[in-house]
């Protein structure tokens, strides 16, 4: 029983773990020779991200102007980046921040390369000109003109003794630089296009050059001679080319000695022998993939090539696996329409945003798989109870259903198993049956129909899923049935689900109905009716027989299935609400809506007990794992975030607080009793209690009060100074405030602003005020971080107490007047001697 009890808790707090961002908007990427960060843009900012999980470590603040390109010493202590505006920009990577910037070019800077000894660096820019900088001093070495065309590349020889530079411009036109000599020492020319990547040969100190471009060629030339050695036709546009190091292994069995990777519009990585031309590889291209390669990055440490795509993923690839894709990283992810968690133990996260590939994230590390099918945007997902089994929607027209297995090799993770192809307009909804067998599958369109669809002949391969990839590969995609078809709505469908035990369903739509059918027949068994616009998402509860709403009216609804009435409404968002979810077996609700709020409910009373406000625009979709530990939301702020319910560490984070609070206020009771007034203000300022210190400070004033009112010698503290000289009534109390710590006086001095503004208890604000003015000194009174605020507001109430007491002191001169001038008439002294008088008369008689 206490264990039901246990899992029967209220959630009342999440709090968000992770975030999937956009971190790379295309443009330049760079990864440090050590193989740690990921350096990417991300329009105007540069991102730094760890190398192995992707996480984001920092990010360079731009000038406002996007990033044009950027580049890391080979030392990793510094990077020089350039933007737009034309300046060029050096950071400390230790520290994140700009060391300084500076104009470069007349126009914006489109290359650069930095030289092995982390020296200098060398700058390419549509102004046609090469410019070299010495990075630590900040000041341009060389100058080089020559080129009639913007520079697109530029690359530093290895040679250390002899440096020189090659450059490259649009013209097909490559120049050879000498540093020492101060000129171009040679002209290349054999490209007819723009020239795109520059590499040397490293093993022998660059007697070998290879330039490719987008004039379908890669070049290779004799640095000795500046003379063109052979030409190595490769019939795509190339945008990035290379040289391994010497003797890799590809994967082939046969190692070569200079092998060429490249890669451009064809979105594959291909290789060749350097020294007779011919072509050694070429990746396969994945299904329905439509990506080009604008990159390749070399990673001689891990012998990885990193191919950046102009969707903005980077994907990375071991050559020692004939180029096998070990990894991926989505740089954006546009518009989030639709999540699902995945997999048995729920740690991958299925996505829908504005692209047609189905994108799988490792929630633990962000690597993420692009699994290619539909033809146009995915607008919906559906996920069997299993987690193993995935429907898609999508504008194409069509369903799909995948099979989800996150252990198989890189290319049989997410494999496409059915097809459905029927609708004729955009399938915006879906759902799966959560039976054991997963017997069908729903879909509802834009063209306002519902259809059943028979799974039964994907069942061989629901019991055997390492089989899979070999069955799918044989015959293909299983082209499914459509067991019914009827119009449901007379507006688009925007929701479809079905009740837990498989025997009805529930439809939401713009025509701002939803309404219950029996899964057999496809009849309708009721209309849920009450909301004032269209209705965006249904969803059962997993324990009653009620079914949640939610609206374009800002509103939710609970319906009763026995009768189809309205049981409760739920208000508090302040735009249409788009998603809802049972929680804590069907006693909460959560909600996100268009006002980028998620709201907790308690679905007894109606209640919002939780916001969450992470997000900056509206909420698409919500997704739970089943055992509700982690809750993921996304929407059209391009931005994931996975929330983890912390309601246990909370309540126990809250009782464990509760008796330390008790347990110092017993301490600070035992301190006043004690009159230990050091330890009493101390422990009364670091528990937040400025009426309690108030109090102290008032116990200890009116004692002194008290004590100055009698007849008695001078009174000496315990360490034998004088007690009334103490300004706040105790000598022991001036010195406690005397020595607090900045923060500790900063906070004082807040109390001592709100205490002044009663005139009730400005003496002991005063008191206190001047006594903090005696023992610290102005300067450190300023360096407090809200100095300027606490003093322009203590200052006016200061002066209207002064003028208070300047009035009561006029005042007072009157009823001195005024007892002096009845002494005049009646002296005090001749009152008692008629006193007397009387006394005796009364005792002789």
């Amino acid at each position: 029983m206490s264990s039901n009890n246990e899992k029967l808790v209220p959630k009342s707090c999440f709090d968000c773990v992770k975030s999937i961002e956009s971190v790379y908007t295309g443009g330049c990427v760079a990864i440090n020779k050590d193989e740690s960060r990921i350096f990417t843009t991300c329009n105007e900012d540069i991102e730094v991200l760890d190398f192995g999980t992707s996480a984001k470590l920092a990010e360079l603040k731009g000038d406002t102007e996007i990033i044009t390109s950027f580049a890391v010493k080979p030392d990793g202590s510094h990077l020089v980046s350039a933007s737009r505006s034309q300046l060029l920009t050096i950071w400390d990577l230790s520290t994140f921040k700009s060391v300084r910037s500076f104009k470069a070019h007349e126009a914006p800077v489109i290359t650069m390369d930095i030289d092995q000894t982390s020296t200098l660096v060398a700058t390419g820019s549509a102004d046609s000109t090469v410019k070299v900088w010495d990075i630590d001093r900040g000041y341009c070495t060389h100058n080089f003109k020559g080129h009639g065309g913007l520079v697109t590349c530029v690359k530093f020889h290895p040679n250390k003794d002899d440096i020189c530079l090659v450059s490259a411009s649009d013209d097909g036109v490559i120049r050879v630089w000498s540093l020492s000599k101060g000129k171009c020492i040679a002209t290349m020319e054999s490209h007819v296009s723009v020239v795109r990547s520059i590499d040397f040969t490293q093993h022998d100190n660059g007697q070998f050059m290879v330039t490719a471009g987008r004039d379908k060629i890669i070049n290779v030339w004799s640095w000795k001679r500046k003379a063109l050695e052979r030409t190595i036709p490769t019939y795509e546009t190339m945008e990035a080319a290379g040289l391994l190091e010497i003797d890799s292994d590809i994967g082939l069995g046969t190692r070569y000695k200079n092998v060429i990777y490249g890669g451009g519009e064809k979105g594959i990585i291909r290789l060749w022998n350097m020294d007779s031309g011919e072509e050694l590889f070429a990746q396969a291209k994945e299904l329905n993939s439509k990506h080009a390669f604008v990159s390749i990055l070399y990673l001689a440490q891990s012998q990885d090539l990193v191919a950046i795509t102009n969707d903005e993923n980077l994907l990375f690839y071991h050559t020692a696996k004939r180029l096998e894709r070990v990894r991926q990283v989505v740089g954006y992810n546009e518009e989030v329409i639709d999540l699902a968690f995945v997999g048995p133990d729920q740690k991958h996260l299925a996505v829908a945003t504005n692209t047609e590939q189905l994108r799988i994230y490792d929630t633990d590390n962000l690597n993420c798989e692009l699994a290619y099918g539909h033809k146009d945007i995915i607008l919906c997902l559906g996920v069997h109870k299993s987690c193993r089994i995935l429907a898609t929607g999508s504008k194409d027209n069509t369903a799909m259903v995948w099979m989800i297995n996150m252990n198989a090799s890189v290319n049989e993770r997410v494999v496409c198993v059915a097809t459905a192809v029927g609708h004729t307009k955009a399938v915006g909804a879906v759902c799966l049956a959560q039976g054991a067998d997963c017997a069908f599958m729903l879909t509802g369109s834009e063209d306002r129909t519902v259809k059943m669809w028979d799974l039964g002949p994907l069942h061989h391969l629901f019991e055997n899923p390492e089989q899979v990839s070999t069955k799918i590969k044989e015959t293909g995609p299983a082209k499914l049935r459509s067991l019914y078809t009827f119009q449901a709505h007379d507006k688009d469908i925007n929701s479809i689900c079905v009740a837990p035990n498989d025997n009805i369903f529930a439809t939401g739509s713009q025509d701002k109905t939803a309404k219950v059918w029996d899964v057999a027949t496809g009849k309708p068994l009721g209309t849920l009716q009450g909301h004032r616009r269209g209705v965006w998402s249904v969803a059962f509860s997993p324990v009653d027989r009620v079914i949640a709403t939610t609206s374009a009216d800002r509103t939710i609804k609970m319906w009763s299935l026995s009768d189809f009435s309205c049981l409760k409404t739920f208000e508090g968002h302040t735009n249409s609400v788009l998603r809802s979810e049972f929680l804590t077996k069907g006693t909460q609700l959560m909600t996100t809506g268009s006002d980028g709020l998620i709201k907790l409910w308690n679905i007894k009373d109606a209640e919002c007990v939780l916001t969450l406000d992470k997000h900056e625009n509206k909420i698409w979709t919500l997704a739970k794992q089943h055992s509700e530990e982690l809750v993921a939301t996304g929407g059209a702020d391009s931005v994931i975030r996975i929330w983890k319910d912390t309601t246990k560490e909370e309540i126990e984070r809250l009782h464990k607080e509760d008796s330390r609070l008790l347990e110092q206020q017993q301490a600070l009771d035992n301190f006043l009793v004690a009159k230990d007034y050091r330890n009493a203000i101390m422990l009364t300022l670091s528990l937040d209690q400025p009426h309690r210190l108030l109090n102290i400070f008032q116990d200890v004033i009116s004692a002194a009060e008290r004590r100055d009112g009698l007849d008695a010698e001078t009174e000496l503290d315990s360490d034998g100074r004088d007690a009334e000289q103490a300004i706040v009534g105790a000598h022991v109390v001036d010195d406690v405030i005397g020595s607090l710590a900045p923060d500790q006086l900063e906070r004082l001095l807040g109390y001592v602003r709100n205490w002044n503004t009663n005139a009730k208890f400005a003496r002991v604000a005063q008191a206190v005020l001047y006594c903090v003015l005696t023992k610290y000194t102005s300067q450190t009174i300023l360096d407090l971080p809200s100095a300027k605020d606490l003093i322009s507001a203590i200052q006016p109430y200061s002066e209207r107490h002064f003028s208070r007491f300047d009035s009561l002191l006029t005042d007072s001169f009157i009823v001195d007047y005024t007892l002096h001038a009845m002494e005049s008439f009646h002296p005090v002294g001749m009152e008692t001697l008629t006193i007397n008088a009387d006394d005796d008369d009364d005792d002789d008689e």
